[in-house]
């Protein structure tokens, strides 16, 4: 495991000297370019395990993604070892069509700190609520970024995220009411509260989410990279791409059906992943918006 592997694994090619907010800005936008949010393991028979050293050889050699506790883990380790003060945190992720917080804390955050000012890092959510830039961990405070505006909350020591989005435009009509668009503007994301935690937190939710009938990561196959000027996802058979900012206040979001042979050639293709073993892909209707 060394940083020089890792950094030419996201393309990140700038300086390791400075502590600061935009170095941290630069390392984490080259993170979500180039490292899917993905679940893919699970629908292809593999284990998803929590060891640094596993994470390590699947996402930096494998060049494979992961999901937040694999993602944020690699980010908050590569982090550390550039001397940056780094913690984890656990959030409980908002379920749209329940209306409701998750009731187990299944989502893996960092908090890195500079400068006396504290700071929300997440390259584990994909789609349209992965944040581009190190949220500033302050209450009531719209911040824009390219995906949307932002927000944290504060209310008796927890913290909630929401973002309001754009309008879309969905050219392919056959999809103006699919169940993955997120149809309100303002969204709920997750909750969390600054308690520091371990990676060891997070063990029985590795396993659950991704043996239980009742959890997202099984019910569908989720492929998402952000892009340049959006991002890409591909889930069980649908690939979209979004781009933000289109027109005004407008984000322009493509929809294409695959069929079972073109699924690998897009993972190839559109997220750089070549799996070792069959994907079976898998959307069962609810719990996921983009």
């Amino acid at each position: 495991m060394n940083l020089e592997e890792y950094f030419a694994r996201t393309g990140y090619k700038g300086s390791l000297e400075k502590q600061d907010l935009e170095t941290l800005t630069d390392i984490f936008q080259h993170h979500i370019r180039a490292v899917p949010f993905e679940n893919l393991s699970i629908h292809c028979g593999e284990k998803i395990t929590l060891e640094l050293e596993h994470v390590y050889n699947k996402i930096v050699q494998r060049k494979r993604g992961g999901w937040c506790m694999e993602n944020n883990q690699l980010l908050g380790w590569v982090l550390k070892c550039l001397g940056y003060d780094t913690s984890f945190l656990g959030a409980y992720v908002f379920n749209p069509h329940q209306n409701a917080y998750a009731t187990i804390m299944t989502h893996l955050l960092v908090k890195v700190v500079i400068d006396g000012k504290a700071y929300i890092v997440d390259g584990g959510f994909g789609v349209s609520y992965q944040m581009w830039q190190p949220m500033e961990l302050v209450s009531g405070k719209d911040q824009p970024q390219a995906p949307g505006v932002f927000r944290f909350t504060e209310r008796n020591a927890t913290w909630y995220l929401e973002k309001m989005r754009r309008k879309q435009y969905i050219p392919n009509q056959n999809f103006s009411n699919s169940d993955l668009l997120e149809k309100k503007e303002c969204r709920k994301v997750y909750m969390f509260s600054l308690e520091p935690r371990t990676v060891e937190d997070f063990r029985f939710q590795c396993t659950y989410l991704q043996t239980s009938p009742d959890s997202l990561f099984t019910k569908k196959s989720i492929c998402t990279l952000q892009t340049t000027d959006g991002f890409r996802a591909l889930i069980g058979w649908t690939f979209t791409e979004t781009t933000y900012n289109y027109k005004e206040n407008m984000d322009l979001v493509e929809f294409v059906t695959l069929e079972d042979e073109e699924v690998e050639k897009t993972l190839k293709e559109k997220f750089n992943i070549t799996l070792d073993s069959k994907l079976v892909p898998i959307n069962v209707k609810g719990s996921y918006t983009i």
